[in-house]
């Protein structure tokens, strides 16, 4: 494919959120990430945040009564959309629940759902292989449990989409959240095979080092959240965020391979960077 001059509409874009969990460390700040299958249709074998495409059940009218802390039109108004906004809370949410186990969610006195009773937590498990494998929806789980989708506690962090010429194409919004102190992040051994808590700094030094894999827009929002000394600091950075901007990278070719271009990146003068290891490279090929 001659990536200077795709087709723009030969490859659909899809709405999709991630969510970034959050908690500290002893040795900082660490973020929840899973390890996708090899045989995963989409970035398989990569070190990914909990996430996917948002469903159209996801922006249900029903949805809207089981979420506290955001109406429709706050959310709509955070993501510079005309409506629909909530339901990127609900997809970060109910990604969360299938592949992680973690579910983001408040009683009605606003106290985050613990899973410390393994009576409660053997039935979440049951819960979430049912939303998993589309016996049930997330709302029904939430009406049974009276529970709602803790949309107060989720931020929106920053947003990336996917550049022209990639065979899959994303808009995602990512959000970050507290971890929940009494839900231990599991992984499904199917689309997910393993999880791990990482401080930013780790994930990169292993990434760099070949030790595990990434995707750029992960790497990146490593590189971001390295900034900050706690969860708390990083959660009341994105609450203070007035405006989000789309990344939008360029795929460029060049005689050394396939490069990521972010035009105005501060970092790196051109800030050009290598499509495989994310790594900044010497190169300007902006234009």
């Amino acid at each position: 494919m001659d990536l200077q001059h795709p087709d723009p509409d030969s490859v659909p874009v899809r709405d999709a959120a991630t969510v970034m969990l959050l908690r500290d460390g002893e040795a900082g700040m660490e973020v929840c990430m899973l390890l996708r299958n090899l045989r995963s249709d989409f970035v398989g074998g990569a070190f990914v945040f909990p996430g996917g495409a948002v469903d159209p059940s996801d922006g249900l009218a029903e949805v809207e009564p089981l979420c506290a802390g955001l109406t429709d039109v706050e959310a709509s108004r955070h993501l510079d959309l005309p409506a629909g906004g909530l339901a990127y809370w609900v997809a970060a949410v109910r990604e969360s629940f299938e592949e992680a186990g973690v579910l983001l969610a408040v009683d009605g006195e606003g106290q985050v759902v613990s899973f410390a009773d393994p009576v409660v937590a053997e039935r979440f498990v049951g819960h979430r292989h049912a939303v998993d494998s589309g016996e049930r929806r997330l709302v029904e789980v939430l009406r049974d449990e009276d529970l709602r989708i803790d949309t107060a506690g989720i931020h929106y962090f920053s947003r990336w989409v996917t550049p022209l010429g990639a065979p899959r194409r994303y808009d995602t919004r990512f959000f970050v959240a507290a971890a929940p102190p009494e839900q231990e992040p599991l992984h499904d051994d199917r689309e997910v095979v393993a999880s791990r808590w990482f401080t930013p700094a780790e994930a990169l030094r292993r990434h760099d080092e070949g030790e595990i894999t990434m995707i750029f827009p992960t790497v990146r929002t490593l590189v971001a959240l390295d900034r900050f000394e706690s969860a708390a600091a990083v959660l009341a950075h994105a609450r203070s965020l007035p405006k989000v901007e789309a990344v939008l990278p360029l795929m460029r070719e060049s005689s050394a391979g396939i490069r990521i271009v972010l035009p105005g990146d501060p970092e790196h003068t051109g800030g050009t960077y290598d499509a495989f290891t994310a790594q900044p490279v010497d190169e300007d090929l902006t234009d």
